[in-house]
């Protein structure tokens, strides 16, 4: 990226901020998108009777699984979107379950939000010591940290917990509850909307409903940062420095920025928001620390992040698809599963089309002979095991990472090794 300039005076160029550039799809194109999804879910949901997959209580559940992996995947582009791969992701979000339940149950639940960021600071900060600092490959500091925070984590756990009511070896005593908000009458009434079951209105009615019904005050926390994100970076002067970094850092440096000073802040920003998504799964999630609660939920958010192409809108978007998929698992597991085969059979074929319209022809052909494996395996059983339940949010990350691989672009700088001068 060259950085757009304009010169105060004879020597001193300033950078000035820009507007996300490359090809995009327009907010109109988008909005008949996710329409046409709506709709084709909605008559899946009346062909199969699997009223379960866009009612209110599945939606909140999507949405309060879908947090955490926003916030990794809002760390995760902070980091990159200055040249620094954050693989450390994962382990940054186990450092603020940690610190944010230890500080949560003996002082309070905002204390403990507070002093969760912090621990994934730390982890941030580390990863950028190392990487910045001493040029280590991102790939092997981000996995070090995934193992230090967990071997950490399971040294502290035992002397900070046991002797403490509900406290033991892997799980903290019990965190009070920061409180959560539901619309009154919002809620109740698109709650009976959605419980009337008409083709797409009530489909709708459970997505709004979910949004509205008990809802965190953490939720809208992690919910702002997604505007807030797009505006510091894109509408910014900090901003478009830190993303020059990412694109060119010898250019950058030219023109008077410190690319050592804003990738160390990338990356200790990144530790806070991936922090704060250990906490919410910490606090909100389960009111409690519990050894092995992040679950890959870091890598998922890494996922999230590459399939909205280093954006925050389509970040949010790939969020909610993941933690859509997840929260199966928790409500109607088989039977919603078993339903969405048929939702995946359609989208295929469709899928086909398009790339047959496009003269794709082999591609097309692949396509649509998966989407018939798709249907015949919907038609011919009536559950899909537990394990296939289980997997799928991991199945889902893998497809659409496949699908989206073609139109992504990644930062040109990210990853690379830089000094500072080498542009001399």
């Amino acid at each position: 990226m060259t950085a757009p300039t304009t010169a105060t005076d004879a020597n001193q160029p300033t950078l000035q901020p820009a507007a996300p550039t490359g090809r995009r799809m327009s907010w109109p194109v988008l909005l008949l998108v996710i329409a046409g999804a709506l709709a084709l879910t909605s008559l899946v949901r009346v062909i199969t009777g699997a009223d379960g997959i866009t009612n209110v209580s599945q939606m909140s559940t999507a949405l309060q699984l879908a947090v955490p992996i926003g916030l990794a995947g809002l760390g995760g582009l902070w980091a990159e979107r200055a040249g620094v791969v954050n693989i450390g992701l994962e382990g940054m979000m186990i450092l603020g379950t940690w610190f944010g339940a230890w500080a949560g149950f003996q002082w309070g639940p905002w204390t403990g939000v507070l002093v969760g960021i912090i621990g994934g600071c730390l982890g941030g900060l580390l990863h950028a010591f190392v990487t910045v600092t001493f040029n280590v490959n991102h790939i092997v500091s981000g996995v070090a940290i995934n193992i230090l925070a967990l071997g950490a984590t399971r040294y502290l756990a035992p002397l900070a917990f046991e002797g403490h009511q509900g406290g033991s070896a892997k799980q903290s005593p019990a965190v009070e509850s920061l409180g959560h908000f539901t619309v009154p009458g919002l809620s109740d009434g698109l709650r009976d909307l959605n419980d009337k079951g008409w083709f797409l209105i009530s489909d709708i009615a459970g997505l709004l409903g979910g949004l509205v019904t008990d809802v965190s005050w953490l939720t809208l926390v992690a919910v702002a940062l997604i505007p807030a994100t797009w505006w510091i970076l894109w509408r910014t002067a900090f901003g478009l420095r830190l993303r020059s970094c990412g694109e060119n850092p010898v250019a950058a440096e030219s023109l008077g920025v410190n690319v050592y000073k804003y990738k160390y802040l990338a990356v200790i920003i990144s530790g806070g928001l991936a922090g704060l998504g250990g906490v919410f799964l910490a606090i909100v999630a389960n009111p409690f620390y519990l050894e092995g609660q992040v679950s890959g939920r870091g890598y998922i958010g890494l996922a999230a992040m590459i399939f909205g192409n280093w954006m925050p809108g389509g970040l949010a978007i790939g969020a909610g698809l993941f933690g859509y998929t997840d929260s199966l698992n928790l409500r109607g597991g088989s039977a919603n599963v078993h339903a969405l085969l048929l939702l995946g059979a359609l989208l295929l074929v469709i899928g086909a089309i398009w790339l047959a319209v496009r003269k794709k022809y082999v591609h097309a052909a692949i396509t649509l002979v998966v989407g018939a494996l798709v249907f015949a395996w919907y038609a011919g059983t009536n559950e899909v095991p537990n394990q296939v339940v289980s997997a799928t949010p991991y199945v889902v990350t893998l497809v659409v990472l496949a699908l989206s691989a073609q139109r992504l672009r990644m930062p040109k700088a990210d990853g690379m090794p830089y000094r500072k001068g080498q542009g001399k």
